[in-house]
């Protein structure tokens, strides 16, 4: 937790920024698994965590900007729930952490919204994204689960994002502890992986390392031999001599701030001559978009240079042919990447999209493309000090998308198929960094540099496979 202040201050500068009414933050609640005692590792709303700095489940907060309250509406524990948890902050010492001085229980909540809503009062509050909150709170509002999105408060919506997407000095300490635990668990990847294992077992050290810290990984593992699939959860293929490997995965410290980095490295000593190449084109890439950020330049047109210098490239290899602009305009160049750059990153690994993807990632009036590839692009917006982001441009040989593309007859003036065919088996490539925006331009997070130049990656992969 920060600073007893800092949760003050945060809240402070949301009600200035909302001027009136309720501000409804109903914290998260255990989830069970497959029975209730047996429930999912616990992870507390993170807006809930901006404000109120509580990580724990069953505490609901609520702003009276007009009466100038705060209240945190939870229980104390019984002396059968301590047998069983052992000795627990009561509800009292959990406010004053964070400087709220006026506790009610739980039962109270549906009375004290009952009578705002009496009197027309307005009560602001985000769509829960646990559907056992969604259920409570329509039952707090009178309303069905199904009715309470026409019912979200969009000034609430849009003053978290303004107020959580700049980060602070102390945020972005956090981020870089992330950051750091991230590089610690793609380096022990790259050491453990070799012919003859699986990739779960690749996937076990990472996780181990992010556990190891008191921490936990800040999405569930992409640890693959077929990196050209780009959430790919399945960890069961046996490694091979010459297979590629891709590692997307990162870090939550105990704060919940986040990392989350990718790499790709080979399952043998080193690249094979192909692999190297392909691998050097993707780095191109990477260097494009880094060479690209700056304060007030829109990531759109950062992802757009990624995208000439990847159709550039194609065409050198003779899988595209035609103009750049015409490739990237048509959007001939996402066969090759079909997602965006990259998105924000700080307490949500995707920072704040459960509060909506347009409204977190695209500047006011802005919307997002409809076209394959760029539909994908969850950060859009002007760069501006403070904002935490990754950039990560990959490079993929989808089979699949390869086979309904020809079939359709999709971008055949720009594609040479005959020479995309040869790649058909090569898999994925993705480097992927986490950036800050400072007053003396852009910076890359962490104390800690993950490997990423061939040589930088073979020094690792060579020493542990000899």
């Amino acid at each position: 937790m920060f600073a007893t202040s800092t949760y003050q201050q945060r809240r402070q500068t949301l009600a200035r920024r909302l001027g009136s009414g309720l501000v409804l933050f109903p914290g998260n609640e255990e989830s069970p698994m497959n029975y209730p005692d047996n429930c999912y590792h616990f992870r507390q709303d993170s807006s809930f965590l901006y404000y109120f700095g509580i990580d724990f489940p069953g505490i609901t907060a609520l702003m009276d900007i007009d009466e100038n309250r705060e209240i945190l509406f939870g229980d104390n524990y019984t002396i059968d729930d301590i047998v069983w948890m052992g000795p627990q902050p009561t509800m009292e010492e959990r406010a004053a952490e964070v400087g709220v001085t006026e506790v009610l229980p739980t039962a109270q909540i549906a009375s004290f919204i009952a009578k705002a809503l009496q009197q027309h009062r307005q009560i602001h509050f985000v769509l829960p994204y646990h559907h056992a909150v969604q259920i409570k709170l329509a039952e707090w509002l009178g309303c069905r689960p199904c009715e309470l999105e026409a019912k979200v408060s969009l000034p609430l919506t849009k003053a978290i994002i303004a107020q959580r997407e700049i980060k602070s000095a102390e945020e972005i300490a956090e981020i870089e502890k992330g950051v750091d635990l991230s590089v610690d668990m793609h380096i022990a990847a790259m050491q453990t992986a070799r012919p003859g294992i699986y990739e779960a077992e690749v996937a076990a050290k990472v996780y181990e390392i992010a556990l190891a810290a008191d921490g936990d990984i800040s999405f569930p593992i992409i640890a693959s031999k077929n990196g050209q699939t780009l959430h790919n959860h399945y960890h069961g293929n046996l490694l091979k001599a010459g297979d590629l490997f891709l590692l997307d995965a990162g870090a939550e410290t105990p704060s919940r701030y986040c990392g989350d980095l990718s790499s790709t490295f080979p399952v043998s000593p080193r690249f094979t001559d192909r692999q190297k190449m392909m691998y050097e084109i993707s780095l191109q890439s990477h260097y494009t978009a880094i060479e690209h950020l700056a304060e007030g330049v829109s990531y759109r047109d950062v992802h757009f240079a990624v995208c000439r210098k990847i159709a550039d490239n194609m065409k050198a290899l003779g899988l595209l042919k035609g103009a750049t602009d015409d490739i990237v305009a048509a959007g001939a160049h996402a066969l090759f990447l079909p997602h965006g750059l990259g998105h924000q990153m700080g307490l949500d690994v995707h920072d704040m999209e459960n509060l909506g993807e347009v409204y977190v990632g695209y500047d006011e009036g802005e919307s997002k493309s409809t076209q394959f590839g760029l539909k994908s692009l969850r950060f859009a917006k002007k760069l501006h000090v403070g904002h935490v982001f990754t950039v990560e441009p990959g490079l993929y040989f989808i089979p699949e998308l390869m086979d309904l593309w020809q079939q359709r007859h999709i971008a055949d003036e720009f594609v040479n198929w005959k020479e995309v065919e040869k790649w058909r088996d090569f898999g994925g490539i993705r480097n992927e960094e986490n950036y800050t925006i400072t007053a003396d331009g852009p910076r890359c997070l962490g104390h800690k540099r993950k490997p990423k130049t061939v040589e930088e990656v073979e020094a690792i992969t060579a020493k542990c496979r000899g």
